[in-house]
This record gives structure tokens, C-alpha cells and sequence, in this order.
């Protein structure tokens, strides 16, 4: 990559689709989900906050900082479940990865195609440590934009080839299902929630609608299941029956973040919890027996997002997909900004008095 200061590398939505694709699709998922397992092992090392916030009664504008000492970042994401209605993405994204030594920015990229990647990468890695052992069904249930993700993710990570799809709008499934094709995967669309989950050994739940939903109901949770809850993720939007949650093990990222948006918004505020860091770390059992009901309580933290962002920031010079973005000013002398402008001046001065 370059060297200049005042160049900062962007990867544009074009260069995103390219380097995935350059990588491969399910090579880019389980190297992603290698460095967000890197940081997750290194989870004392970073700053952590719940993210902040902007709601309106049409979604959420949201941005998602960390800080490992050495490198920042962040995520400006919105989520607007009625955009699908106005031909719009529900979630857009870009960010940021600086150096904390000079505060310059490092790479400046969008992140609506990568959060969708995080988004599955950082599922699968958590099913691994939680899921029933030789899982290879999965039930789907929402079958909008993340879908595919997630199911490419489940097979790259854990071998998931069956997939059972439901969604309210089966021309949802149809696409799911026709995107997925000669994939790998043994796909039955289904036509109801309590089809879609028989015989499957991981649920995913991942729908758009910003309310308090109940996309899966407690006489559709036998015992040994895998509930990847994604589609929850802000205050006042959740899909599991409270009766689930009661009879699960719950597994979050960070709880301050997770008691207001996630599943877990329908509990009291010290209902027990561990975090998947704890998991990964040895610190605390993941999967105990083949009967008990793990909940990944998926709402997306920054630290994932600063993973993606160092895995981008690792393959561009490799692939050279980026362009220059002319983003610092980088006057002669660092105290004459001002002089910057004038010399600016003089120079577009010049080609007209030459004319």
C-alpha cells in the first residue's frame, strides 16, 4: 500500500465485491472468522462500549468504537427495516481503521457487503464453540439479505450441507434457495417456522422487523438445539418466546450492549450470561451435554467490526483493490494550515493569468 500520510487507502463497494470474490467467498468467511477469534482472545486488550445510539420511530443510526491501544476503529451502521419497502438496503455501513500513535486514519472502506460477512463469520465462530457436535442441519429462519451469509459461513466453519428455509415472503426463500444452488448444500424451502425447524440441529433466526416478535415459539425448541439468534439486535426488537430463553444456556458478546438490544431485553438485568470470550478462553463451559439448549444472543460488537477492518487492511496489498483517497491536508510546515490555502490559491491564480 501506499506510504504517503495523506493518502488513505478506500475500498469502494466495487473493490469490496472484487476482493471478496478474488479471495473466495468461503475462504474470505473462515479467514475473517480467524481474526475476529484473534481479537476475541485478546478481549481484555480493548475498549469496550455499548454502541451509541440514535433511534426514530423509522430505525437507527448507529456508531460502534474500539480501541486496542495500538489501532482504532469504528462503524457508522444504520438499520431501517422499511427501506426494503422503498427498494433500499435495511443496513448500510463504512469504517474507519486509524493508528492511535498519530490519530491518521488507515483504511476507509464500506462495510454494508463486510457486515454482512462479520455477520455470518462471527455466528458460525460461536456455533463451533456451542452447537451440537457433527451438527449438519440448519434451520433459517428470515431469509433476507444475510441469509446467504449465513449459511455459507455454517458450511465453511462447520460443515452445515442441509438447510431448511422459511421466511413470510417466499419469494425470500426462492431467492435464498437459487442464490445457494450447486453450492453444496441440500436445501428445502418450508412453509411455516415450525417446519423449517424439524430435524434441525442449529436454528438461525434472522428477520428485519423492528418490534418485539416471536419468530419462534417454545413448543418449536426441542432439547440439544443451537439457537444463532441474530435478527434482534436493538431495544425493542426481539424474536424468541421468553419461555426459550428460561430453558436456555445464553451466550452474548459484551452484556452491557446485549441487555439493551438483545434477546435478553425480556429478562431481568442479572439473569446469568457468559460471555463468548469467557468460552473461547477456557474461562467458562460452552456445550456441556447433548440435551442443552445453547443461545447465542447475536447483536454485533465493534470488536468484531476492527476485525474485519484488519483482515480488509491485510489483503489490499496483496490484491491492490483500493484506491488513493486524497483524505489529510499535509501542508509544508504542520503549523501553516492557513498558508496550505493560500498557496492553493496562488496556483489555481497562475493557469489564469497564463491565459
Amino acid at each position: 500500500m501506499t506510504a504517503k500520510l495523506n493518502v488513505v487507502p478506500f475500498v469502494s463497494v466495487d473493490s469490496m465485491m472484487k476482493l471478496v470474490l478474488t479471495v473466495g467467498v468461503e475462504k474470505f468467511l473462515t479467514e475473517l472468522a480467524g481474526y475476529i477469534e484473534e481479537d476475541f482472545l485478546r478481549w481484555e486488550s480493548f475498549d469496550k462500549t455499548p454502541r451509541i445510539a440514535s433511534h426514530s420511530s423509522e430505525g437507527v443510526i448507529e456508531l460502534m468504537p474500539t480501541s486496542d491501544g495500538k489501532m482504532y476503529g469504528f462503524k457508522y451502521v444504520n438499520g431501517h427495516p422499511k427501506n426494503t419497502r422503498e427498494g433500499l438496503q435495511t443496513v448500510t455501513a463504512f469504517g474507519v481503521l486509524a493508528d492511535v500513535g498519530s490519530g491518521y486514519p488507515m483504511l476507509l472502506t464500506e462495510m454494508t457487503i463486510l457486515t454482512a460477512l462479520r455477520t455470518g463469520a462471527t455466528s458460525a465462530l460461536a456455533a463451533k464453540y456451542l452447537a451440537p457436535e457433527g451438527a449438519r442441519t440448519m434451520a433459517i429462519i428470515g431469509n433476507g439479505a444475510q441469509s446467504e451469509f449465513q449459511a455459507l459461513a455454517f458450511k465453511s466453519l462447520l460443515g452445515i450441507d442441509k438447510l431448511r428455509l422459511y421466511d413470510l415472503d417466499g419469494s425470500a426463500s426462492r431467492k435464498c434457495a437459487k442464490n445457494l444452488a450447486g453450492m453444496g448444500f441440500d436445501i428445502t424451502i418450508c412453509s411455516s417456522g415450525h417446519e423449517a425447524v424439524e430435524g434441525a440441529e442449529i436454528i438461525t433466526t434472522v428477520t428485519a422487523d423492528k418490534q418485539y416478535a416471536t419468530i419462534l415459539t417454545d413448543n418449536m425448541v426441542g432439547s440439544g438445539v443451537h439457537i444463532n439468534a441474530v435478527g434482534g439486535d436493538c431495544p425493542g426488537k426481539t424474536e424468541l418466546h421468553r419461555d426459550i430463553l428460561l430453558r436456555s444456556d445464553i451466550f452474548v458478546e459484551y452484556p452491557p450492549q446485549t441487555r439493551i438490544e438483545g434477546e435478553i431485553q425480556q429478562l431481568a438485568a442479572d439473569h446469568p450470561v457468559t460471555e463468548l470470550w469467557q468460552v473461547m478462553t477456557d474461562k467458562a463451559a460452552g456445550r456441556k451435554d447433548a440435551k442443552q439448549i445453547t443461545l447465542f444472543d447475536s447483536v454485533g460488537f465493534a470488536t468484531e467490526d476492527f476485525s474485519a477492518l484488519r483482515y480488509v487492511r491485510d489483503q489490499l496489498r496483496a490484491t491492490g483493490l483500493y484506491e488513493e483517497l486524497d483524505l489529510l491536508a499535509d501542508p509544508d510546515e504542520p503549523r501553516d494550515l492557513f498558508g496550505m490555502l493560500l498557496r492553493a490559491e496562488q496556483a489555481v491564480a497562475k493557469p489564469q493569468m497564463a491565459t
